[in-house]
């Protein structure tokens, strides 16, 4: 059985829900970060980046809610998380998996901390365009690859939530309500902040 270590009002929101939507048994690890559970050197070897989620799957540790989506999506295929080896639509399913850590968390950095990047130098871009990209994208909808529901989705979807629903650091937009309020709407996504709340 998967192991997902986690932590309440975290980024391990994503793996939370993802496993939710897995529909799969796995064990809960409550790791308090505010106590320092992931600085101890049990914790730290499982991720020695001391940050949560983190997940173990027998021999197998890994860290980083995305790749955890790309990993869970691929082991329990018939979750349907994710398209075929083969499905022309996996591109655009890897590309927005990945937009959420590489694009929209250092976006809501540079917008959180107002600081100033060159937007040549900044692998994202810069903020406006990141979120500007997203929202013409989402537009189409219901979900980031047309009519298919995806791990892509749980990654965006994770942090818009938390980014203009929850802390209002992005002004919200049309598209990206709508969107959220999707997400909100799954019962996986529900049961997730039940168990994030306690």
């Amino acid at each position: 059985m998967m192991k997902l270590y986690w932590s309440p009002r975290s980024r391990s929101f994503t793996a939370l829900w993802l496993m939710e939507e897995a529909g799969q048994p796995y064990e809960r690890v409550l790791t308090d970060i505010a106590a320092g559970a992931q600085k101890t050197p049990e914790y730290l070897a499982i991720n020695p980046m001391g940050k949560v989620p983190a997940l173990q799957d027998g021999d197998a540790t890994m860290a980083e809610a995305a790749a955890i989506c790309a990993y869970v999506a691929e082991r329990y295929p018939e979750a349907r998380l994710a398209p075929a080896l083969g499905d022309p639509l996996r591109a655009k399913y890897l590309q927005w998996l990945f937009f959420a850590p590489s694009c929209i968390e250092p976006a809501m950095v540079q917008i959180a901390t107002k600081i100033e990047m060159n937007s040549v130098a900044a692998g994202w871009g810069d903020s406006q365009r990141v979120y500007d990209v997203l929202d013409k994208s989402l537009e189409k909808g219901p979900w980031i690859l047309g009519e298919n529901f995806s791990a892509a989705d749980i990654a965006i979807g994770s942090a818009l939530n938390f980014s203009v629903r929850l802390f209002k650091m992005v002004p919200s937009r049309p598209s990206f309500d709508a969107y959220i309020a999707r997400c909100m709407a799954r019962p996986a996504f529900q049961r997730a902040e039940k168990i994030a709340a306690g």
